[in-house]
């Protein structure tokens, strides 16, 4: 239990200093991602790619996400 108090504390203080380092030098702190993403495709794109995603036997956003770990992992 300890330990635990331990990272967090240590945790919180980090955070506390990123924010201080921003407001002094006048940047604006990084957010974290929504893990929400509006795309506007093509129709013709989408309908593709829902295909594509039926033929894997999954569903668009499970296929969606795979391809771009696939594409970001390639670099």
């Amino acid at each position: 239990m300890a330990i635990r108090w331990e990272l967090k504390s240590g945790f919180v203080l980090a955070v506390d200093d990123y924010l201080k380092e921003c407001k002094e030098t006048g940047q604006n702190p990084e957010k974290p991602a929504s893990a929400k993403l509006l795309l506007g495709l093509p129709p013709e794109l989408h309908g593709h790619a829902m295909v594509f995603a039926q033929g894997s036997r999954k569903n668009l956003n499970r296929w969606v996400n795979e391809v771009l770990q696939r594409a970001l992992a390639a670099g």
